[in-house]
């Protein structure tokens, strides 16, 4: 998991991934519409805001709750049975604008009735 520091370095060399790419694109592409200037930006910023989605949700208490307590343990949204763990496991989602994350997370098992799944957070 990344430091609060390496957070802050890779975040600011995306965003200036993404100022510099704007410009070049926009040298590149001068009589641009307002509507395709937009979708320009949006598929750059994109890129920048799974990042940032990922690395944040990868710094959530949630995201290792195998250390916890037992009475801080999630539970199965079915029965309520607290969940037993199945170690780490990678989670692939799909964020706006396609843009693909991946995060390892505890995976869970509710004893009682079989469910299995990455619980929220």
């Amino acid at each position: 998991m990344p430091s609060l520091d390496d957070l802050d370095a890779n975040w600011r060399q995306l965003s200036e991934e993404v100022i510099t790419g704007m410009k070049e694109w926009r040298v590149q592409h001068p009589r641009a519409t307002f509507q395709e200037i937009e979708a320009a930006l949006d598929e750059r910023l994109a890129r920048l805001r799974a990042r940032m989605l990922q690395d944040a949700a990868l710094l959530s208490r949630a995201a290792d709750w195998t250390e916890a307590e037992a009475a801080e343990r999630p539970c199965c949204p079915q029965c309520g049975t607290p969940l037993v763990a199945r170690g780490q496991q990678t989670r692939r989602l799909t964020t706006h604008y396609e843009q693909a994350i991946e995060l390892k997370r505890g995976y869970a098992v509710c004893p009682q009735c079989q469910t299995g799944l990455f619980p929220p957070g």
